[in-house]
């Protein structure tokens, strides 16, 4: 065995048998942590276990949530049509994109979260309401968001297919119920919106391909040549300021 070999387990050893002999002295306290399960009689215990078990699951999901609930579907969905639509491939990235989506998302939610905030979390952290009393209200003004981007014709599916009876009024309608019927709407309004954006790339990319075909040039593929008309277009006519403004107004 080479020297320097044996120097490097003999400095490994060593490194292995200064804990043990730490511990064995008394010299450092380390923290250990166990889960288990046990019995009790008090259902106090029960109800908190059940309760930051819930918790951890609206955690989880807080993703869908954001995602499904708010804005951001129609928002990213319209930007990845208008991205396509002018054919710039990967450009912007979908990290652009996303983040554009969420900080819009954020402004358009701001008066909801406000809300919320106001109404449910500031008096539960204040302990002036239960848990079950903070969520009730904190659900309140995301079911009047939901409620005024969800058509009628959605609802009326989803209440039909979920054999409920027939509500009177908004507030019977169940959110297990609205909330499908929200991402339904949210999607049939942003592939309309799509449409709409489509429509005069391709007029333009229609007029470059006429053009190439009566000047003979087939081999030159249309896009390549329509890409950079479209790009002015789009520049000139301060498309991303309509498109945003339009789909904040839309909401």
């Amino acid at each position: 065995m080479k020297p320097g070999r044996g120097m490097q387990f003999f400095l490994l050893g060593s490194l292995l048998l200064i804990p043990r002999a730490v511990l064995a002295a008394g010299e450092i306290a380390i923290p250990t942590l166990q889960v288990g399960v046990g019995a009790t009689t008090d259902p106090g215990q029960v109800s908190v276990a059940i309760q930051v078990l819930l918790l951890l699951t609206v955690l989880a999901l807080a993703p869908s949530i954001l995602v499904l609930m708010t804005s951001f579907t129609r928002l990213v969905i319209v930007f990845h049509f208008l991205r396509q639509a002018v054919g710039t491939q990967t450009m912007p990235p979908n990290q652009v994109l996303v983040g554009l989506s969420l900080f819009l998302t954020f402004f358009i939610m701001y008066p909801v979260f406000n809300r919320i905030n106001h109404e449910a979390f500031q008096p539960y952290v204040a302990k002036e309401i239960g848990q079950q009393e903070a969520l009730k209200r904190a659900l309140e003004p995301m079911r009047e968001f939901m409620f005024r981007q969800t058509s009628e014709k959605d609802l009326a599916m989803f209440i039909s297919m979920s054999k409920t009876a027939r509500p009177k009024t908004m507030a019977d309608i169940p959110t297990h119920v609205l909330i499908p019927s929200f991402i339904i709407s949210e999607l049939k309004t942003a592939f309309q919106i799509g449409f709409l954006i489509y429509i005069p790339f391709l007029m333009l990319d229609m007029v470059v391909a006429s053009v190439l075909l009566s000047m003979g040039m087939m081999m030159l593929p249309p896009v390549m040549i329509s890409l950079p008309f479209k790009l002015i277009l789009f520049v000139m006519a301060d498309g991303w300021h309509l498109l945003v403004g339009s789909l904040m107004q839309s909401f």
